[in-house]
C-alpha cells in the first residue's frame, strides 16, 4: 500500500518526519509528469556547467535515504540542497534542488568526493539548469 507522497506504509514514523525535506513543488511537478525513473539526457550545451549528464529521477524514498545516510546528502542538506536524481553515468554523483530557491529553481551537481561531514567545498557543486522544469523540454 502506498501513502502520502507515495511512500510505502511500513515506513517508519521518523522517515515520515523527514518526508518534509522534499518540497512539496517538487512533490507535484514529479507526480504531475510521471517522472519517477525516468532518465534525462543534458547535452553540454545544455547544462550550465557545460559537462552534460545523464539523470535519473529518484523516488522520494531514494531521496530520503540518499538526504539522510549518505555523503554529501547529509552534509548539504543542510544548506536546502535536496537530492532529487542519480548520475547514470557511473560518477556517483547526485543531482540535487535547492528548497531555498522555491518553485522553479535550479538543478545542480554535486560531486560526491568534495563534501565530508563537516564541510563543502564550494567547487563541488555546479549549477546545470536554471530551472528544473527545463528537464521536460530537453
Amino acid at each position: 500500500m502506498v501513502g502520502s507522497h507515495g511512500l510505502k506504509s511500513g515506513f517508519s514514523t521518523a522517515s515520515l518526519g523527514v518526508l518534509n525535506l522534499i518540497p512539496e513543488y517538487w512533490l507535484k511537478f514529479v507526480e504531475s509528469h510521471n517522472l519517477i525513473g525516468r532518465d534525462f539526457e543534458i547535452e553540454e550545451a545544455d547544462d550550465l556547467s557545460e559537462l552534460g549528464a545523464d539523470i535519473k529521477i529518484m523516488a522520494n524514498e531514494q531521496s530520503i535515504s540518499e538526504a539522510t545516510t549518505c555523503y554529501p546528502g547529509i552534509t548539504v542538506v543542510k544548506e536546502g540542497y535536496i537530492p532529487v536524481g542519480m548520475c547514470l553515468t557511473g560518477s556517483g554523483d547526485y543531482y540535487y534542488i535547492n528548497k531555498n530557491e522555491g518553485n522553479n529553481g535550479s538543478l545542480y551537481r554535486i560531486y560526491h568526493d568534495s563534501v565530508n561531514e563537516n564541510s563543502i567545498n564550494k567547487d563541488a557543486i555546479d549549477k546545470v539548469l536554471e530551472n528544473y522544469e527545463k528537464l521536460l523540454s530537453l
